[in-house]
């Protein structure tokens, strides 16, 4: 079992730019507590990805432009995203207090077959 969190938050580009861009990092801590690290889920926004802080999208909205997407605030989402990052070798180990981070981009396209059924 997991407990998950969402939160938005705002990070400068490394591009030189000098633009802020939107994050979403879904966080997933199994429980009880101390039965593993934490998955830290991380969804920046770039070019062809939307991470959208407000309308016209829902404040969980993330996804490719021309394709896969998801709302982090559905629980079958955020099962799928848990599902992919399992597939890929994720596993919380028993007595790990650290947290591992994701990159989100990489577990979306396996995620959103799955939560559409398709995988």
């Amino acid at each position: 079992m997991y407990m998950w969190s969402l939160r938005h938050s705002h990070t400068h580009r490394h591009s030189g730019s000098g633009s802020v861009g939107c994050v979403h990092t879904l966080t997933l801590n199994p429980q009880p507590s101390g039965t593993g690290g934490a998955l830290r889920i991380v969804f920046v926004a770039g070019p062809g990805r939307f991470v959208p802080g407000g309308a016209p999208f829902g404040s969980g909205d993330v996804g490719h432009v021309r394709g896969a997407s998801l709302n982090l605030h559905e629980p079958g989402a955020v099962r799928a995203l848990l599902d992919a990052a399992s597939a890929c070798g994720w596993v919380p180990g028993p007595g790990e207090t650290r947290a591992v981070e994701v990159d989100g981009w990489a577990l979306l396209e396996a995620a959103a077959t799955g939560r559409d059924g398709g995988g």
